[in-house]
């Protein structure tokens, strides 16, 4: 089909040269998938590099650590993918022989592996005719054909997949594959792409239509949840502080923080304080309390947005359960505690 053929051409002249495109190394292209879902590749990339790095094999990953794993993705957000990640080397290394599965079908029962990650390991490392359907696909594919259908809706995934499969030229589903998600992120870009010179300029329906702007359709997201965090950064007379692994569910499960007050809004120095001694976070007693930064510190997720204080707490004598900072900087953070480490405590 013309589209197809247009398509791979300009890839093959426009594609950035990557890693794992250099790969048909099952487990490369699986990593790759991963570390790239709800990331952008320039993002991306030095965690890959530096995953494979201290990784190479599946095996060098299922014999981590969980912590391990945890560090080197710090900052890379989302982080029960890592969690996820680590469980599926485990199958892959002790139950599987290190070997993946060679098909669409059998990829698809990996612990953590969906329909989109089993498609780009298919297609990518087993050139298996299996279409890869992602944000990219959905808004070449809607523009292109002028397709209306809400991309959230459940029917979408399946109509986008069925159309996507018909226009993949046989044995070729790695570089078409390859070819309309790059296309999608680098020139049917969400906002403003530059349609003039695109290479669908004359056949394009949505530009014919002038409803660029508008596709693909997507209903609108779930309303953002504020949140007000107050984190507690203690500090006895030997300068050690206190830190707790998040056990439950939510958020940066498995990783490390301060101990933590959450409140309904932001508080003042005399409220935190006050929360301090009725929740007996230490038995110590507390010599100055001082706001770390005035400006709260915005930390948006997808789904909410985290209002972050750090009070510095000065304690009388030691911390029971105290560790040094040189341990501390060790452990796994969330990024945003990570940063203020790195750049305010020292």
């Amino acid at each position: 089909m013309k589209f197809s053929k247009i398509l791979i051409q300009w890839y093959l002249q426009n594609k950035r040269d990557l890693p794992w495109r250099n790969s048909t190394n099952p487990y490369t292209i699986w990593l790759s998938e991963i570390m790239l879902q709800q990331t952008r590749v320039a993002q991306g990339l030095p965690y890959f590099l530096r995953f494979t790095e201290a990784f190479p094999t599946v095996f060098d990953l299922a014999n981590a650590t969980e912590e391990e794993v945890l560090k080197f993705w710090q900052g890379l957000g989302y982080y029960s993918r890592a969690r996820n990640l680590h469980k599926t080397a485990k199958e892959v290394a002790f139950e599987r022989n290190g070997e993946f599965p060679k098909n669409y079908a059998d990829l698809l029962k990996l612990k953590g592996v969906g329909e989109y990650t089993a498609a780009a390991i298919a297609s990518f490392a087993y050139n298996e005719n299996v279409p890869v359907v992602d944000g990219n696909v959905f808004r070449v594919l809607s523009r292109y054909f002028d397709v209306e259908t809400d991309i959230a809706s459940t029917g979408a995934k399946k109509e986008f997949t069925a159309l996507a499969q018909e226009l993949m030229p046989k044995g070729k589903a790695n570089i078409f594959n390859q070819a309309i998600m790059e296309f999608g992120a680098l020139q049917c870009v969400p906002k403003n792409p530059d349609c003039q010179n695109c290479v669908f300029n004359d056949s394009c329906l949505a530009l014919q239509k002038k409803k660029v702007a508008q596709l693909p359709v997507k209903s609108k997201k779930l309303k953002v949840r504020p949140r007000f965090f107050n984190y507690l950064v203690f500090s006895d007379e030997d300068n050690n502080t206190l830190l707790h692994k998040r056990t439950q569910k939510g958020i940066w499960h498995n990783l490390y923080e301060f101990p933590l007050l959450e409140t309904e809004l932001e508080e003042n120095e005399q409220a935190i304080l006050e929360l301090i001694q009725n929740q007996k976070f230490v038995t110590n007693d507390i010599e100055e309390i001082i706001l770390y930064n005035p400006q709260t510190i915005i930390h948006k997720l997808s789904h909410q947005h985290l209002n972050i204080k750090f009070w510095k707490i000065k304690t009388q004598g030691k911390l029971e359960n105290g560790i040094n900072w040189e341990s501390a900087k060790k452990m796994p953070f969330p990024i945003v505690i990570y940063n203020f480490i790195e750049k305010d405590w020292f």
